[in-house]
């Protein structure tokens, strides 16, 4: 008997080196169906869509999940239909070619750029237009490219399977459901209502659920991976289930962050996260009913600033839809059109919709050590990696904002007598509505901040690559802060690094720190395969719990790191995670800290990033190499990465700005 149990132990540890890791924590019944694809995408935020669009462009199978049921993320189910730009970027129209062809086509939506009129960006515009927008673009991408589309709205991802290494994500299984008989349907209930529904197997009185197995369509040749999975996720929710390595919230101050508002990591305070909402100027006044929870929240709620403490400049701040152009009217030297009847704005403000905890007792985000403390790294636990609590909250201060800007009057940052009454608007909701829900809310709040990978370790990165403040900012590190406050041996690295050729005189001492002359441009990465261009812009986590507590304040120093940007690069390094070799990152979670990251989210640089991850997938498939291995000699030069950027070129996918070049400091005109 002994014998036999001792045979038994042998052929089981055997077959366990054939076997998927995550089989013990298969679903509870068999999947409802198997797909295959070369390309699993997860999350149809921009960066989705912009690696769906490249892979079906290059011929390839791909599979797109998407939590809720609109492409787009930002510009649809986040509400966020303003486009991020930087004036200079725009004005040179230099972006990749699927964001030029998403600008192209609202244009020919609408007959404009901008039929909101909105003062923030040259384009504002309805989110479920944005939505058939790109649904109509990666139908043209599928015909001229001949690849196949496979899209899975209201889909998240439970499990993943590895194979024995673990290096390999080899299958996994989403979860799509839609309304049970007789039940109201999707987008009649909230994020916090459904979300844990959403990740359970079984059905519910809410929901029916199919169970999707995802798998590589090709067969496994040699060692290089047969299909890729692209975490492009609002929060960097694949990068958790998988447990790579990765960062979340305020890094430690260093020579490479020197901005940072904590001596020590914080991994509970991230950008603060909004529902969007929609609001209509109406001819006659509207009775608006507080909510029950208003009184909660109201001791937060403000105009922020002096100079932005107008209705009608906030008002038009996003407005996304302006049927009739209102007379010129300017207020903190800001020139605007006044709204008229009909105009419907969507609301985004930090001291109004932002939702910014920031302790382990409310943060969004769950850490490691949370996720592991609430099982959700056990086979089968995965919910999604979000506190359901705060998401609530933050339906609710939205919805209460709403209700201030109408009806408030005070102030939590500027006092009694600022905050004017204004019941001439209305809230809108509905399923016809321009957020596409029962209750007027995004569908899925907009994310300034998830979990950030850390790179694999490497030449000048032997704890893991990374992007940090000190490549992008046009900051002037001879401030006092950083002269008083970084220890000496700390400020001078942090001049050596800014220094170039003349580094080594400032580490031995010969040349002082102060005497570095101020780099005018940002750090230039010989694996680029991407851009962006945008201010380091934040939203600071509040100092106590609860966020709305009267007389709480943003955390101390965390809008130090905020300010200008050089233009920059995405280097493929920062997408390559750590552990696995068929996992890419795109979109917010690639390989930044906590402040380079506040200005690497916005629209452009998610499409960029998603470009990247599309036409890197479909290049590796097609020359049968790992994209890590693309990296792997740098600084030596690479040959197929060369190719790989070559590609992206011809493609108008731009891996660089114009005359950008190690000899070129010239960047001061770039606003």
């Amino acid at each position: 008997m002994k014998r036999q149990l001792s045979l038994l132990n042998v052929c089981s540890i055997f077959l366990s080196f054939f076997t998927p890791l995550s089989v013990i924590a298969a679903p509870p019944r068999n999947p409802d169906k198997t797909v295959k694809c070369d390309i699993l995408v997860v999350g149809g935020g921009l960066s989705g869509i912009a690696t769906a669009y490249e892979g079906l462009l290059a011929g390839k199978e791909v599979c797109l999940t998407e939590i809720t049921d609109w492409m787009g993320g930002q510009i649809s189910s986040q509400g966020t239909s303003a486009l991020d730009e930087r004036p200079t970027q725009r004005q040179k129209l230099f972006y990749s070619r699927g964001y030029l062809e998403l600008r192209e086509r609202i244009n020919k939506t609408y007959g404009q750029l901008n039929p909101g009129d909105c003062w923030v960006s040259d384009s504002c515009f309805l989110p479920g237009d944005g939505h058939q927008v790109l649904v109509s673009m990666l139908k043209d991408a599928q015909r001229k490219g001949r690849g196949k589309l496979q899209w899975f709205p209201n889909t998240v991802i439970k499990e993943l399977e590895t194979t024995s290494s673990g290096k390999i994500i080899d299958g996994a299984y989403g979860i799509q459901h839609k309304s049970a008989n007789g039940q109201p349907p999707l987008n009649t209930f909230t994020l916090s209502q459904t979300i844990e529904d959403a990740y359970t197997y079984e059905n519910s009185s809410r929901f029916n659920k199919s169970i999707i197995r995802f798998v590589p369509k090709q067969a496994k040749k040699g060692d290089a991976p047969n299909w890729y999975v692209i975490d492009a996720s609002e929060t960097g929710e694949i990068i958790g289930l998988a447990d790579v390595p990765y960062r979340l919230g305020i890094d430690e101050r260093s020579y490479l962050e020197p901005s940072s508002s904590s001596a020590s990591n914080d991994p509970y305070c991230t950008q603060g996260f909004t529902y969007t909402f929609a609001m209509e100027a109406t001819k006659e006044p509207q009775q608006n009913e507080m909510p029950s929870f208003y009184p909660q929240y109201s001791p937060y709620y403000s105009y922020e600033l002096q100079r932005l403490a107008s209705f009608p400049l906030v008002f038009t701040y996003r407005r996304i839809w302006s049927p009739q152009t209102g007379e010129p009217m300017k207020f903190g030297g800001i020139n605007f059109s006044a709204p008229t009847p009909g105009d419907i704005s969507m609301q985004n403000w930090t001291w109004g919709n932002d939702y910014r905890p920031g302790t382990a007792q409310d943060n969004l985000i769950y850490t490691r050590g949370q996720l592991e403390a609430s099982g959700q790294l056990q086979p089968g636990g995965w919910m999604g990696g979000l506190r359901t609590d705060a998401l609530r909250k933050g339906e609710e201060i939205s919805i209460g904002y709403f209700y201030w800007l109408v009806a408030g009057t005070t102030d939590s940052q500027l006092g009694e007598g600022v905050k004017q009454l204004h019941p001439n608007h209305r809230y809108v909701k509905g399923l016809d509505s321009p957020m596409g829900t029962a209750h007027g809310l995004s569908k899925y709040p907009y994310m300034r901040e998830g979990r950030r990978i850390i790179g694999r370790p490497g030449y000048a990165h032997p704890r893991g690559f990374s992007i940090e403040e000190i490549d992008i900012s046009r900051r002037d590190y001879n401030d006092e802060f950083y002269r008083k406050t970084l220890p000496t041996r700390m400020y001078r690295k942090l001049k050596a690094s800014l220094a170039g050729l003349e580094a080594i005189s400032v580490l031995s001492g010969k040349k002082p720190p102060e005497d570095v002359a101020r780099r005018t441009r940002s750090t230039i990465f010989p694996d680029a395969v991407g851009i962006g261009h945008y201010a380091i812009d934040f939203h600071p986590c509040m100092t106590k719990s609860p966020p709305e507590a009267p007389g709480n304040t943003e955390r101390e120093g965390e809008r130090r790191g905020a300010g200008q940007a050089y233009p920059f690069q995405i280097a493929l390094r920062a997408m390559i995670p750590q552990k696995i070799d068929n996992l890419l990152v795109a979109g917010k979670s690639i390989a930044t800290s906590h402040i380079a990251a506040a200005a690497y989210r916005v629209h452009s640089f998610e499409w960029s990033a998603g470009a990247a991850a599309g036409t890197t997938a479909a290049f590796a498939l097609k020359n049968n190499i790992a994209p890590y291995e693309l990296v792997d000699e740098l600084p030596r030069i690479e040959p197929q990465l060369i190719q790989l950027q070559r590609l992206l070129k011809q493609n108008n996918n731009p891996t660089a700005f114009p005359d950008t070049s190690i000899f070129n400091e010239n960047w001061n005109d770039w606003k």
